[in-house]
């Protein structure tokens, strides 16, 4: 008897992507995309007629964001399984789509026959995650927690010690840029320095960061 494919929906806005993703998930008979979203908002008014097993869902998104996006499915689908697939890997985005429900965090870097091994993954009850991402939450154990700052003041002091301009680091954290000048004020005033590279170099020897 031939197994029932597994029902798959996508949510990413970038049609090259979105398309791409389509055309390998549906080259393996075992799974079937129902539909492609280029917005949350059409997928979730959809999600009860389309009834995915699976769904891959993008974080930075036009209008409702991925993250907001899995708590309304999951409260609308408890049994769909939300695998989210981004550009972003940094702490803040991984543990709050894993708080509002999301089965596993891919970073869109990875070789495409990944997702495969991901879907594959998450049908035997994994939790496919990047290497990348794997690690932060691993390393996130290890982590300090008696710390004078905040989730956001540490988030962003992350990013500062990756490379991260305030431009970029604004648009990873969905705020604007006096925010996050904001937040690197605050941090400089907690850990008593005045410059980025103490900033840095204090947290990483308290293991803040």
């Amino acid at each position: 008897m031939t197994a029932i494919p597994k029902r798959i929906a996508i949510v990413e806005d970038d049609a090259i992507i979105r398309n791409a993703f389509v055309t390998l998930i549906q080259q393996d008979k075992k799974y079937e995309v129902i539909n492609a979203y280029p917005d949350a908002e059409t997928a979730i008014k959809n999600i009860k007629a389309d009834e995915p097993d699976i769904c891959l869902m993008d974080i930075e998104l036009p209008g409702m964001n991925g993250i907001v996006a899995i708590s309304k499915i999951k409260a609308l689908m408890p049994k769909t399984q939300v695998v989210v697939v981004t550009v972003y890997e940094n702490d803040d985005l991984v543990f709050k789509a894993l708080f509002e429900g999301a089965a596993g965090y891919l970073t869109k870097n990875m070789p495409l026959n990944k997702l495969i091994d991901s879907l594959v993954e998450l049908e035997n009850g994994g939790a496919p995650m990047s290497t990348n991402v794997a690690r932060m939450v691993v390393q996130s154990f290890h982590k300090n927690r008696q710390t004078p700052l905040s989730n956001r003041e540490l988030e962003v002091l992350e990013l500062l010690s990756s490379g991260k301009s305030y431009s970029t680091i604004a648009d990873q954290l969905f705020v604007d840029k006096e925010t996050v000048k904001s937040h690197i004020k605050n941090i400089y005033l907690k850990l008593e320095v005045h410059s980025k590279a103490e900033a840095i170099e204090k947290a990483k020897k308290s293991k803040y960061i």
